[in-house]
């Protein structure tokens, strides 16, 4: 019955782990800390849809609730970091298909993460400004 309990606890532990690295990209600490198991499973789906070309993960990755303040600047690294895997033009493809308020939002998150995440502060126009162009329009 003791061995019976501690795999039960094992299993529970390995199910129960939050994800923070996903693909390759990872997952700030505010972002990670704040976020229930089921929430950091979840914005785990949505980059990993988001990187296999989905606009509807795209779409729901901008109004994932990230807590407000250094949340929302570690999801706006986050989504830097997808164009950056992706590369500008196939981002591109999937951006182009959000609705215009979806189009704000992730500009909004990718201007947080380019100000936030990097030394020295990026701009949206410099690093991605085809990108910078379609969510303007």
């Amino acid at each position: 019955m003791k061995n019976l309990t501690i795999y039960f606890l094992l299993i529970f532990t390995l199910f129960s782990c939050k994800e923070k690295v996903v693909d390759g990209i990872e997952i700030g600490h505010t972002l990670y800390t704040n976020q229930s198991f089921e929430q950091n499973k979840k914005l785990s789906e949505l980059i990993t849809q988001t990187l296999n070309k989905n606009s509807n993960g795209l779409s729901e990755l901008t109004e994932f609730w990230c807590g407000g303040g250094a949340g929302c600047y570690d999801l706006g690294i986050i989504t830097s970091e997808i164009v950056y895997k992706m590369g500008e033009s196939e981002f591109i493809k999937i951006a182009s298909e959000l609705e215009s308020e979806r189009k704000n939002s992730l500009k909004g998150l990718l201007n947080a993460g380019l100000e936030y995440g990097y030394e020295p502060d990026r701009k949206i126009e410099n690093e991605f400004p085809k990108l910078n162009k379609i969510l303007t329009e």
